[in-house]
């Protein structure tokens, strides 16, 4: 077994681990047509996963007027609601997880949802028991602010050099940088990849096999 790299490894959840960009992109637009906003293409939509959702839904339907909001946020959860049994997590993903956790890596989450939400999703996949830790963004600051990632190496007292985040998104991997970390971005969630090179990701995996792979050589 080689030498580990890195003791904290950091998941973010939608697109990275649980295949749901496209259904979150599809409620997003839901709710601002609801409240009568422009709607958003899937490319906008898509853009504002892994921000909080607040700071997402009022980023991503800026003719929407404030004192709506809360009513955004609630179609948004309702839309969301009514699929989210449907989403599952993506093939290899559970592997994965086992094989970091043989190797004695912390293994934890850094998200842009809501610790409820993050409680529900982690419920339906049988997965309470799997992550050492985890940060929601209602609960600190969402990203690509670095503060969900410095709680978590605090918790697990684990230094900026021996920490990877791995997401699917430019928020996540910003947030590593912001917060000195290493990160991986992966390439079949919210984002295109051309828009990770700039942020000096250590690799980009194309699937999760390729991220297992580069994870048992290189983490």
């Amino acid at each position: 077994m080689r030498p580990r790299q890195f003791d904290l490894i950091a998941f973010d959840w939608d697109g990275t681990l649980f295949d749901s960009t496209a259904l979150i992109t599809r409620c997003i637009q839901a709710a601002v047509r609801d409240v009568g906003g422009t709607v958003p293409n899937d490319k906008d939509a898509s853009y504002v996963i892994g921000m909080g959702l607040m700071q997402a839904l009022a980023h991503v339907a800026p003719d929407v007027p404030q004192n709506l909001y809360p009513k955004l946020g609630k179609r948004y959860k309702h839309h969301y609601t009514k699929h989210q049994h449907d989403l599952a997590l993506f093939d290899g993903v559970l592997p994965l997880l086992a094989d970091l956790k043989q190797r004695n890596h912390w293994i934890t989450v850094a998200t842009g949802k809501s610790r409820a939400g993050l409680n529900e999703a982690l419920h339906a996949v049988e997965l309470k028991g799997m992550f050492d830790g985890s940060r929601t963004a209602d609960e600190t600051a969402g990203k690509p602010s670095p503060l969900m990632l410095h709680q978590l190496m605090h918790e697990f007292g684990v230094e900026p050099e021996r920490t990877l985040m791995i997401g699917d998104t430019t928020h996540d991997l910003q947030m590593a940088l912001n917060a000195g970390c290493a990160s991986l971005g992966v390439s079949y969630g919210a984002h295109e990849p051309d828009a990770f090179h700039t942020l000096k990701p250590r690799f980009v995996a194309h699937s999760v096999r390729e991220l297992h792979d580069w994870l048992s050589t290189h983490a």
